[in-house]
């Protein structure tokens, strides 16, 4: 008879998931009829997808086992056979289970990986003990796996925190509201039970997830941001005009534009609290093999001069590089609107190229209002990212889960990710006009044709002996034997701009 009881365990970090998913997949790989591939049973593919057994093996770790795949029939499983008393019991325990299953997923994802191994094994007398916002994170798996009460199969200590939380988002609950519900809560409940005494002990819970974010009000003209020395400025010190939307309002104002920043430091710490993906953040040097191909970010000419140009932090191979990343879209799906709001995304580079370009390895740290592109003014929304950058420029203390050590953690961003018109934006370097090439710059080749500019002289860039140089049908009826103009030195920009 198959032990599906696993399947109810709720955690899939716990090691007795881990030893049924094993087992599964040991069973199902035995049957006569597979090779090296089954259909995965996670809840992503849902049996729709063949999979190798460790890419089966991952989903089943970081989605869970597809809840309504309750007989193995696509993996060996006889119909006539079932045993139903280790499925679990009702449509109500299901739902529960994944419930509690994506509380224990909002801590994976913002924890930033994809599989943990046990972070307590391998301990030795020489490892050093977490810092402290470690300590809190961990201490949030461990509420996500206690029972609310004694015997409370069905809610956590966790997800109690999170439910009345959304609850109050989604119905506009006041805050004395939801003191006088947990207050109640705290009264029918059995004694022992986890409920927080108020909203803001409930807050402060969720407060070591470091999933919020800072709102700062701006002016409607892009001018500056009202933080800082202009925390308390009224009004635009260029036109003069009113922040607020309304100035009669006896409540709270609101301001006609407000950015909101994610601070990406925790975020990056997280990445070197699970052992799995600290190892992987290593990748870039230790395992990356260097044969003169490009393969990977590290293989390139920018990162190897960063490198040579910055030794104490390439010396360290934990580092963290960084892809800065922004474009524009419209939040309400409507192409004939006109407001648009522009996230700014980060994407770590030092992950193998499988997990770079993933998901959870894209962090959003701006989300710059409407309705309008700030356009040149952009930099003025940058300032809060910037100013966290040099923070982490100087380092900041992470706790790495592989090597069971702490390490001053540093951070550079080392390119920008962006269409041509938004180049000029995040770069400061025009992209319209006479000199609009960044590569030729100064020795850009332009011609007026009536109302626009047309860009010549990409001959320039051929071998000096190639048969286009000299054709004239071909281009503007003239022989090219200019030479390529060097690009600009990093010091060469900076003295420009």
């Amino acid at each position: 008879m198959l032990d599906k009881s696993w399947l109810n365990i709720r955690n899939r970090v716990d090691q007795r998931y881990r030893d049924g998913v094993d087992n599964f997949l040991n069973w199902a790989f035995s049957q006569p009829t597979v090779n090296t591939m089954i259909q995965c049973p996670c809840k992503g593919y849902m049996n729709t997808v063949f999979k190798l057994r460790v890419g089966v093996r991952g989903n089943l770790l970081r989605k869970g086992f597809w809840d309504s795949y309750k007989v193995w029939d696509l993996h060996g499983e006889v119909l006539v056979r079932v045993e139903t008393s280790n499925i679990a019991v009702s449509d109500e325990a299901e739902d529960n289970n994944i419930e509690e299953d994506n509380i224990t997923e909002i801590i994976h994802d913002a924890c930033g990986y994809t599989n943990m191994e046990d972070n307590n094994s391998n301990n030795s007398v020489d490892n050093e003990e977490p810092n402290i916002h470690t300590t809190k994170f961990y201490k949030l798996l461990e509420d996500a796996e206690t029972e609310l009460y004694p015997g409370c199969k069905k809610v956590s200590k966790l997800s109690f925190v999170v439910k009345p939380l959304h609850l109050k988002c989604l119905n506009h609950w006041s805050n004395k509201s939801m003191d006088a519900l947990l207050s109640f809560f705290k009264e029918v409940l059995p004694e022992g039970s986890f409920v927080p005494n108020s909203f803001y002990e409930a807050k402060k819970v969720l407060c070591d997830l470091s999933l919020g974010y800072t709102k700062i009000d701006a002016c409607r003209n892009d001018c500056i941001l009202y933080w800082r020395d202009y925390a308390d400025v009224q009004a635009c010190l260029k036109y003069g005009k009113s922040i607020w939307k309304s100035e009669e309002h006896e409540g709270k104002k609101v301001a006609h534009k407000i950015l909101r920043h994610f601070s990406i430091k925790p975020r990056l710490q997280r990445l070197y609290m699970a052992s799995e993906t600290a190892k992987k953040m290593r990748w870039h040097k230790e395992e990356n093999i260097d044969d003169g191909v490009l393969r990977h970010p590290s293989d390139s000419v920018a990162w190897k001069s960063f490198d040579a140009r910055h030794p104490t932090f390439s010396a360290e191979l934990r580092n963290v590089r960084l892809g800065l990343a922004s474009d524009g879209f419209q939040p309400y799906g409507n192409m004939s609107s006109n407001h648009s709001i522009w996230p700014v995304v980060l994407a770590t580079y030092n992950l193998p190229p499988w997990d770079c370009m993933k998901n959870p390895y894209f962090m959003m740290t701006l989300l710059i209002p409407g309705p309008k592109y700030p356009d040149n003014d952009i930099d003025v929304y940058l300032q809060p990212m910037v100013e966290e950058l040099k923070e982490l420029w100087d380092g900041v203390e992470t706790y790495d889960a592989h090597s069971k050590s702490n390490f001053l953690m540093r951070v550079a961003i080392m390119w920008t990710i962006n269409d041509f018109p938004s180049y000029e934006n995040l770069s400061g370097w025009s992209t319209k006009g006479k000199l609009a090439c960044p590569c030729c710059h100064k020795d850009t080749q332009s011609t007026s044709l009536r109302s626009k500019l047309c860009y010549m002289g990409h001959r320039r860039f051929l071998p000096m002996d190639h048969p286009w140089r000299r054709s004239r049908t071909l281009f503007d009826g003239k022989v090219e034997m200019g030479v390529a103009p060097n690009p600009l030195t990093g010091d060469e920009a900076l003295v420009q701009l």
